[in-house]
């Protein structure tokens, strides 16, 4: 049959994967104020930046004609999915998103949200990590979920306390060198 005889809606192209929820079920997204102005920001952008240019150029595409053969309409339309799908993400997890702030923790000998740990490993091999929430995670930056093994292991800990990290080599035992909480 010719594929002018087939109709083809933007349906046949959407992706009915929503992005999952990084947290597991019943864990509260706790988020630092920077992380919380990051994601709006990227919200702001999409919004009012990146979505904007997008739905032009598929208001020219589509104003071409044929749409089964149109890259630019179908690759816009798909990127149009992406960004409202991102979007929809973005509005969840600020809306369960509950902000705390590290420089306001009380007891700041001990590890908490937020807290910037140096911990010594077995070889004495010195890490600084930040405990900072789901969305905000990035290694490179030495930034780790609170959820993540290594910030389980650090929290409640103080200066001097030997903790057991599960690491895919097995347990490893890390010592609590330094607690800052700073908002770096």
């Amino acid at each position: 049959m010719s594929k002018a005889f087939v109709k083809e809606s933007d349906s046949d192209f959407e992706e009915e994967d929503e992005v999952p929820d990084p947290s597991p079920k019943g864990v509260k997204n706790y988020i630092t104020p920077r992380g919380f102005k990051a994601l709006q920001d990227e919200l702001k952008h999409l919004r009012r930046d990146e979505r904007p240019k997008v739905v032009e150029i598929v208001s020219w595409a589509a104003g071409n004609g044929d749409r089964s053969e149109n890259g630019d309409y179908i690759y816009g339309k798909k990127r149009l999915r992406e960004i409202d799908r991102r979007m929809r993400f973005l509005l969840k997890r600020l809306e369960a998103a509950e902000i705390v702030d590290p420089t306001q923790q009380p007891n700041k000998d001990k590890i908490f949200f937020g807290a910037t740990v140096t911990y010594a490993d077995e070889e004495d091999n010195e890490r600084t990590v930040r405990i900072v929430g789901v969305d905000e995670a990035d290694l490179e930056r030495g930034e780790v979920s609170w959820i993540s093994p290594i910030a389980r292991a650090l929290l409640k800990a103080e200066v001097g306390d030997v903790v057991e990290v599960r690491t895919p080599r097995g347990p490893q035992q890390v010592e609590v060198v330094e607690i800052l909480y700073e908002d770096r």
